[in-house]
């Protein structure tokens, strides 16, 4: 049975505790993470989110002290009061293992079942067992402070910007739905039966009417919901530091986002970030990394051959060149020394983004290669001097179009990259990309469509393009990029009504369909708009890479799962047909998964 507290007032938390407290008398209140009895001695280890420390029963304890400290097991919730001392053994894996508290009072408050798994950070447990007992999982120190760290960033984000004079306002949860790209999670009406309101995706289309309400700057720690499927960096639920700003221009947003995120290194792991940070357009991420949101941590970028394979009677790479494709190489450094079923693993991850292959070469005095029938002596040490490769290294190809080679080599220079250590979760590399293309062409809908949302504003210089050639505008957006991934992106908002129908015209909406829409805002747009942008941080990918934890699950209280289930309360569950017929809803479940994917467009 437990025991009552009554009387006893927790004075201090256990991690907290250093030589310095040695003779005070404290209060105590946490979970028993280990409990030894040594035949006379007793050591218990006590747990609270601040750490751990360490509690001695002596001989000279009463009898009730030492009967209570024989019957504690792992987990149970203890109260006790004693006196700090010095250990006569110190701990150096502890913070607190210079000292003990000698107990003189002891109080079992709850009792604990044996745990489904050790609550320590070194946990074996499977990740399923884990989420299913998620509220023993939050009590292992490594999660508790992913929780305290994401609850510093958050803080770090509220004090910045009402620093620089933002307003934190709150927008609806229950919106209409809009094609944003992903999926809606969609509410049924009871009231207005048959009709819906949906989660939002993200806060988009309010934040630019409170940009037109006159509010200047906005911003909101904000949830958002997107029904899509889930990878280690997402979730159907998420977290973005959404922020708007009125009468600015990129420079603006950028500025004020490196300046937040320079506070948060700092504030949270008291790291100086060099600012201004770097800018690369798309097209130079592209070229050299392969990818829009390039990791900076190490080298191996791509390189450019064409001029050098267009002289090689090789049939693979004559016809990606006759296509109007191209030829480009990474070279990895000590790939000599890569065994043949190393090197067809990373042609396989070529082939996953869609290459027909991978061709290399060891530029070595006796080289190696899967194409050397081709090659002369003189064609491999033009193309070792072309791309600095020394005889170590191995010399990875692929020649397809334009996008299948930026993707499939910047996928291989990162699995090279892991492969050779060369990345370090500690090392942070922040930049910009600026300058992505307004539209990108989709080959299943056989038509350009948006890459970011249809407010992105297109660049003045760009604007005699839209009607003939779409491929070449550039938009006002722009993405900021830490250690290869996207930690949030914005634009510069359309603010001219005309503008936004041609728009909207290009990516295929009627008048009509684009006022049923998005008539609300376009409607708003007759009253005086100013210029204006935005940004949207993900937070959970924030805290993700600043613990270095391998998944967003790891940073978020309650996550889902793949499924997007909760493994801990089972939902999504069934409900009970009486709340199903108040919403006139009838419960069909489909023989096919239905999936429409005509709008491509993304919030920020």
């Amino acid at each position: 049975m437990s025991e009552s507290i009554l009387g006893m007032k927790r004075t201090d938390m256990c991690g907290v505790l250093r030589e310095g407290d040695v003779g005070k008398s404290v209060t105590l209140m946490g979970w028993c993470h280990k409990c030894r009895d040594l035949g006379g001695l007793t050591f218990i280890t006590l747990r609270d989110r601040t750490g751990e420390v360490q509690l001695v029963v002596t001989p000279e304890s009463s009898e009730e002290i030492r009967n209570k400290a024989a019957r504690i097991r792992s987990e149970y919730v203890l109260a006790v009061s004693g006196k700090v001392e010095l250990r006569s053994a110190p701990n150096d894996n502890m913070p607190t293992g210079k000292i003990e508290v000698a107990v003189e009072d002891l109080r079992i408050v709850s009792e604990s079942e044996t745990p489904p798994f050790y609550i320590e950070d070194e946990n074996t447990a499977n990740e399923s067992l884990r989420l299913k007992y998620r509220y023993l999982d939050l009590r292992r120190p490594v999660m508790q402070n992913n929780m305290i760290l994401r609850h510093k960033i958050a803080k770090s984000a509220r004090d910045y910007f009402d620093q620089e004079g933002f307003l934190e306002i709150e927008t609806p949860m229950l919106g209409k739905s809009t094609p944003e790209g992903a999926r809606d999670y969609l509410v049924p009406s009871r009231v207005k039966q048959g009709s819906y309101f949906a989660l939002p995706q993200s806060p988009q289309l309010y934040k630019q009417l409170l940009m037109l309400s006159g509010y200047d700057r906005y911003m909101q720690i904000a949830k958002c919901f997107r029904d899509e499927d889930l990878r280690a960096d997402r979730q159907p639920e998420f977290t973005q530091v959404d922020l708007e700003m009125s009468f600015v221009d990129c420079d603006d947003v950028m500025g004020i986002t490196e300046g937040f995120v320079s506070k948060v290194f700092k504030d949270v792991l008291d790291v100086n970030v060099e600012l201004p940070l770097r800018r690369i357009t798309w097209q130079e991420a592209m070229d050299r990394y392969g990818s829009d949101k390039p990791d900076l941590r190490f080298g191996m970028e791509l390189q450019d051959i064409s001029s050098w394979a267009s002289n090689i009677d090789f049939v693979v790479f004559k016809g990606a060149l006759e296509a109007g494709g191209m030829v480009k190489a990474v070279v990895v450094p000590g790939g000599a020394s890569f065994s043949r079923k190393e090197i067809d693993a990373l042609g396989e991850v070529c082939k996953t983004y869609k290459a027909k292959g991978m061709a290399w070469v060891v530029p070595s005095s006796e080289p190696r290669g899967s194409f050397l029938k081709f090659l002369k002596p003189e064609d491999i040490s033009s193309l070792a001097a072309l791309v600095g490769a020394g005889e170590q290294d191995l010399i990875c190809i692929v020649a397809d179009k334009f996008k299948v080679v930026a993707d499939s080599l910047g996928q291989l220079r990162i699995a090279a990259a892991n492969k050779l250590g060369l990345i370090k979760k500690d090392d942070f590399k922040l930049c910009w990309v600026t300058e992505f293309p307004m539209f990108e062409y989709s080959e299943e809908e056989g038509r350009y469509m948006a890459m970011h949302h249809p407010f992105t504003c297109p660049m003045d210089e760009d604007l005699d393009h839209l009607e003939s050639n779409q491929g070449k505008v550039r938009s006002k957006a722009y993405d900021i990029v830490l250690n290869g991934c996207e930690l949030g992106g914005g634009s510069i908002r359309i603010h001219d009504r005309d503008l936004q129908m041609r728009i909207f015209k290009l990516l295929g909406f009627t008048e009509e369909a684009a006022q049923e829409q998005f008539g609300f805002l376009l409607d708003a747009f007759k009253f005086g708009v100013p210029p204006h942008g935005g940004l949207a941080i993900g937070l959970d990918r924030f805290v993700m890479l600043l613990t270095g934890a391998g998944s967003i699950r790891e940073v978020i209280a309650f996550p889902k799962v793949q499924n997007s289930s909760d493994l801990m309360t089972d939902a999504p569950a069934p409900v009970a047909p009486k709340q199903l017929e108040e919403l006139a809803i009838m419960n069909v479940v489909p023989t096919e998964d239905y999936c429409d994917d005509s709008d491509n467009l993304v919030m920020d």
